[in-house]
């Protein structure tokens, strides 16, 4: 089994490969390192950045595909999903890659930034248009969208699995992956298809002595109250896993998010700011 690791798109990168060559993971490497040029918020001359700053803008097909993904997953997570989120994770203070980010930092206060923004994509002339005023933040499923993507081509080598920073993307073998509880490790087996987590134990920081995380409630435009702590949802792929966990964490209530998994069949792992966890979706 060959082992690749470096740090790419604000996270750690890890691959795995059956194989008996390294070089598709060197590929794979450069692949991320590509796309993350494209697609960073935190990049000025990145294509995303450069949309966000003129409001329109002709763009490559990548990211017209992720936009175009992105706005479907708003249509159908209800707008629990939403890539117009960037102000509110701005005014929250996560302005710059998380890495470079004071987690102590003081900023002015502000109430919650409107959410829901219009975004036009406009396929046959490569184009896509922001409200006046709106400005995408694609971190997330760009994350397990290029896991996919690199999985896809690793995995015509040999047994593979895309580790992006804890969304990962497997193929061709039953890969033993640990889920962290409060009662202790929970081992799931990723066959195929895609797993991704979304909470609030991570990525946090204070703002003002108050503390603040990236999962931003887009009804509010502040960072989701409630009572879950973390959600690990399975699906197909990395980036719908990672659309899922996402819109199980703003179900508000741990109860809600594991009877809306099993409702959807979404194999999944819910834990409460009570240290409860919940094995929803067929998981047991």
């Amino acid at each position: 089994m060959l082992r690749h690791a470096f740090h790419a798109m604000g996270t750690e990168m890890e691959l795995l490969l059956d194989a008996e060559s390294d070089g598709p993971l060197v590929e794979a490497e450069h692949e991320l390192r590509r796309l993350e040029a494209l697609l960073s918020r935190f990049l000025p001359e990145s294509e995303l950045s450069r949309l966000n700053a003129a409001g329109a803008l002709e763009v490559g097909p990548e990211l017209l595909e992720l936009v175009e993904l992105a706005l479907a997953a708003r249509e159908r997570s209800g707008g629990r999903f939403d890539p117009t989120v960037h102000d509110a994770l701005v005014r929250a203070g996560y302005d710059r890659s998380f890495e470079l980010l004071r987690v102590d930092a003081a900023v002015a206060e502000s109430q919650g930034v409107r959410c829901g923004g219009g975004v036009e994509v406009d396929r046959e002339a490569g184009r896509i248009a922001l409200e006046l005023g709106v400005r995408l933040d694609l971190g997330g499923i760009a994350k397990g969208w290029a896991a996919d993507r690199v999985l896809a081509s690793l995995s015509g080598w040999g047994p593979a699995l895309v580790n992006a920073g804890g969304d990962l993307a497997a193929a061709g073998a039953g890969w033993p992956v640990g889920v962290e509880t409060p009662a202790g490790t929970l081992t799931l087996a990723l066959e195929r298809g895609g797993l991704a987590s979304s909470g609030r134990d991570r990525r946090r920081w204070e703002r003002n002595g108050r503390e603040h995380h990236h999962l931003i409630d887009p009804a509010t435009g502040e960072a989701a109250t409630g009572d879950v702590l973390t959600v690990t949802a399975a699906a197909g792929t990395a980036a719908e896993a990672e659309v899922l966990a996402t819109s199980l964490f703003l179900a508000g209530t741990a109860e809600r998010a594991a009877a809306e998994a099993d409702a959807e069949a979404i194999p999944a792992v819910i834990v409460g700011t009570n240290g409860e966890t919940h094995l929803a979706g067929g998981l047991s």
